[in-house]
């Protein structure tokens, strides 16, 4: 632990990149990275239809005015607000809420409990637990056989829960209050996934199931699906808001990391423990050497390499102590060619940056080996 004299100046995320393909919020959450020290590279995934353009919601609106639902459940708080204020310049504002006070309203956690009052409205119940799970659970407890049930979409996939709720007997009206689209512009989410599969991100950001899913389909459309897989599967660390965003990418097979509420502060947090503790720590020439995506900690202090000198270093840290010809390190260059004096430049840029010459030694003829404490050759050997 670090006292105030020896407190890096760097956050916890520094030396790190991370993408982000939210479409809302983009903005708060690539904040809250780079105010940790993150680098963020950010391409919405999706875009979001605006709320009065949308003929599906002003349907369910209309529907649900001239037939009145005996259940309401409100899940997000951005959508009902939507919803109402749609619905307001359809001119059919003080229909709906007056429909709306007439039925039991059950809403979805604290923030839609919110926009449910500030509509002039009040729920009749609300799970602690922000889950849609105990929604269910509590709907087909109290029986929904013959009953109108409105549930607010929010372009999330809500597993089986209309499918439960029909199956109990239910009539369900679906209320869609926003749809995803792909983005108008695909170029950032092309250079997104050509940073994810070369590895040029640590993490890779996800608010919602639509985003993971449309990444997932722009990648198959560009045949580089297995590609992200793989990536996703070993080197860059999906982080996903909650369960359900999730999804699409479990479906796939790939493990992610959630934090336990359901919130970007949260997110945020889980990635500054989860990165730091993925680096590669290593004592070398007497000092603490932590290599992280695209900088180094030498003792502590922040250290940015050029990404020709990122792939050496960590060509050399697979074997820590061991000669790593010149011919191995061409090959993990990127993009150098046959020429070994490319090894040469990028391994004097190396141990500038490093402003530590020593950490890495020249043996003559044979190639260059991270000087590795001799206390820590037995622990590394067989790295």
């Amino acid at each position: 632990m670090y006292d105030n004299q020896q407190r890096p100046e760097h956050g916890p995320l520094a030396g790190f990149t991370v993408g982000v393909t939210a479409a809302r919020r983009a903005d708060e959450l690539g904040a809250l990275l780079q105010r940790r020290g993150a680098s963020v590279l950010h391409a919405p995934a999706l875009r979001i239809v605006p709320l009065a353009d949308d003929g599906e919601l002003l349907a369910a609106t209309k529907e649900l005015v001239e037939q009145v639902p005996d259940v309401v459940v409100a899940t997000t708080a951005i959508g009902f607000r939507g919803w109402i204020e749609a619905a307001d310049g359809w001119g059919l504002g003080e229909d709906l809420l007056a429909r709306l006070r007439g039925v039991r309203l059950l809403a979805r956690g604290p923030k839609v409990r919110g926009a449910v009052r500030a509509a002039g409205l009040t729920e009749e119940w609300s799970p602690a637990s922000e889950s849609m799970a105990e929604v269910l659970d509590r709907l087909l407890d109290e029986g929904v056989d013959g009953r109108r049930v409105a549930v607010q979409l929010h372009g999330e996939p809500l597993p089986g829960f209309v499918e439960a709720l029909r199956a109990g007997g239910a009539e369900v009206v679906g209320v869609p209050v926003y749809r995803w689209m792909p983005p108008e512009d695909i170029a950032p989410v092309d250079r997104l996934l050509d940073a994810a599969v070369t590895r040029g991100l640590d993490a890779l950001t996800f608010t919602s199931a639509p985003a993971a899913a449309s990444l997932l389909s722009r990648a198959e459309e560009r045949g580089m699906l297995p590609e992200l897989l793989g990536a996703l599967h070993h080197d860059v660390l999906p982080a996903c808001v909650g369960p359900v965003t999730a999804l699409p990418l479990q479906a796939r097979g790939v493990d992610t990391v959630q934090p336990e509420r359901f919130r970007l502060g949260p997110l945020v947090q889980l990635l500054c423990q989860e990165l730091p503790g993925r680096a590669r720590s290593l004592p070398v020439a007497g000092r603490r050497v932590e290599i992280r995506g695209h900088a180094v900690l030498v003792d502590g202090a922040l250290r940015p390499v050029p990404p020709a000198g990122m792939s050496l270093l960590r060509a050399l840290s697979r074997r820590p102590g061991w000669v790593v010809s010149r011919a191995d390190l061409l090959r993990a260059l990127p993009g150098a060619g046959r020429d070994e004096h490319a090894v040469e430049t990028a391994m004097a840029r190396l141990r500038t940056a490093l402003g530590a010459p020593k950490l890495i030694q020249t043996v003559v003829k044979r190639g260059y080996r991270l000087a590795l404490d001799p206390a820590a050759d037995a622990k590394y050997a067989d790295v």
